[in-house]
């Protein structure tokens, strides 16, 4: 039997947990401290050239890779999952509530995020959620290319691993402006997450929608969450 679900994807870090949490922080701290090391640079100039690659390629690791022949499965061990996630990210019961009020019949539920799949895995366990996704599109850093957001054809690889075919059964949220601008590009419905305390995007807005909180979903997409029980009926 053919499966007619949509995909709601997922992106995991600074989405599925705020950006309170100062992972991103610690993460380019790693990152500045790995090309310092391996390029033989001041704290100042690996900084300026980490924020460069990031801007140009989604992911520092991009132009390490493609100008320095760093090895990118090295650079995951000292960096993504050298992080101390284990004292940051705990279990999130209202999450949890939230993504199990999501009628499975009629939607899947896909993670996918720029990281490796070993982060992304450790995060989504931490938060206790990682039984509710039916599986997960990362970069994969062992790749002889890589592969990530916004890239129109890592959203193609997303699709083809989740199995759906039509852009308009793709529905995605993701804290980056530059990743749903790049989904709404493609025909996606982007959800553009922007936490309280973060900058609105210069521009017009990054997708369709535009959230400060993931729970705004159950008021934009109710026909995706089950049908609330009152009496012992399904209203």
């Amino acid at each position: 039997m053919a499966d007619d679900r949509v995909v709601f994807f997922f992106d995991i870090d600074n989405c599925l947990y705020p950006r309170s949490t100062k992972v991103l922080n610690l993460m380019s701290d790693l990152i500045d401290r790995y090309f310092e090391r391996h390029l033989a640079l001041s704290q100042a100039e690996a900084n300026q050239l980490h924020m460069r690659y990031y801007k140009d390629y989604g992911l520092a690791i991009e132009g390490l890779v493609r100008y320095h022949k760093v090895d990118p499965m090295e650079y995951n061990t000292q960096v993504d999952d050298a992080l101390p996630l284990e004292d940051i990210i705990k279990p999130n019961p209202q999450l949890r509530k939230l993504l199990e009020d999501i009628d499975t019949t009629k939607v899947k539920l896909w993670l996918f995020t720029n990281a490796y799949i070993t982060h992304g895995k450790r995060v989504v366990k931490l938060l206790g959620i990682e039984d509710l996704f039916e599986g997960i599109t990362y970069c994969d850093y062992a790749a002889p290319t890589l592969l990530c957001k916004p890239d129109k054809d890592m959203f193609a690889k997303a699709m083809r691993e989740a199995d759906i075919v039509e852009v308009k059964d793709c529905y995605f949220v993701d804290d980056s402006a530059r990743n749903t601008r790049g989904a709404q590009d493609l025909g996606w419905t982007a959800v553009h997450l922007v936490e309280p305390d973060e900058p609105v995007p210069p521009q017009q807005r990054a997708a369709q929608y535009q959230i400060s909180s993931l729970e705004e979903l159950r008021g934009i997409f109710p026909q995706f969450f089950k049908m609330p029980i009152s009496n012992g009926h399904a209203r």
